[in-house]
């Protein structure tokens, strides 16, 4: 992201009785989702694929998956279903409905669907794994990082001090609503959240977070008070332009 950062896109896997694939990553033509996915395990025997939220950093490898899992079901909502629908015939039969507050039973363990305080996308529903104590917070806690070296790390730890500014900046980016909201009301969507105690937080566009819960949920309670967010205008395009490589 010219001028502020390398933004990592994760997906994640869950490997319970019913394994589970958590986003599907980006589109770019570059990338091949099911090719990665099966260096963790075979795509066949994938039975759940829980969509975040639908937009193209978190959707990109789902068609081919569908393909490749013909047991899998894509866990969403009803205004997920809607969004996706803009883009393709999406396979209602192969569909599971699940709102903030539901779980789902994969086995071996209950998944908890709950909205993250932060999200960009209104039908954007994180996982809380029970067994694992793993938290899948979509967008949230995500941060634009100096390096591809920290963005592809394994470790939050290792970005060090530069880690809260980054967030808040992700935080007036991503939910630019922050600012018009109750301060109050904002607090009490974090509170439940912080009661699941989990054992890692897992963001879409964060190295995986352990043993760092209070530091990343006093982080994004201080969102409200971020600088707003103000993006490129075309003179500054043109001057990004201008120093790009041929």
């Amino acid at each position: 992201m010219p001028g502020l950062g390398v933004l990592p896109i994760n997906a994640f896997v869950l490997h319970a009785a019913q394994p589970v694939v958590v986003d599907t990553g980006s589109s770019t033509p570059d990338k091949d989702f099911v090719a990665e996915l099966g260096r963790v395990l075979d795509p066949a025997d994938v039975r759940w694929i829980w969509i975040t939220h639908p937009d193209r950093d978190h959707t990109g490898g789902l068609w081919r998956l569908l393909d490749a899992a013909p047991e899998a079901r894509i866990v969403t909502t009803f205004l997920g279903v809607g969004l996706m629908s803009c883009e393709w015939e999406v396979p209602m039969d192969r569909v599971f409905l699940l709102n903030p507050g539901q779980k789902l039973d994969v086995g071996d363990r209950m998944l908890v669907g709950f909205r993250p305080p932060l999200f960009d996308n209104p039908s954007t529903v994180g996982v809380f794994d029970s067994a694992s104590g793993a938290l899948f917070s979509s967008d949230c806690f995500g941060a634009p990082l100096p390096s591809a070296e920290l963005a592809t790390g394994d470790d939050a730890r290792a970005i060090g001090a530069v880690l809260p500014e980054a967030q808040l900046l992700w935080a007036a980016a991503d939910s630019p609503w922050i600012h018009a909201i109750d301060p109050e009301k904002y607090t009490a969507t974090i509170d439940p959240i912080r009661t699941f105690d989990p054992s890692g937080i897992y963001s879409t566009h964060l190295p995986p977070a352990v043993g760092m819960n209070d530091q990343l949920f006093d982080t994004i309670a201080d969102a409200p008070n971020a600088t707003a967010f103000v993006g490129p205008d075309q003179q500054a395009l043109e001057a990004m332009l201008a120093g790009f490589q041929p």
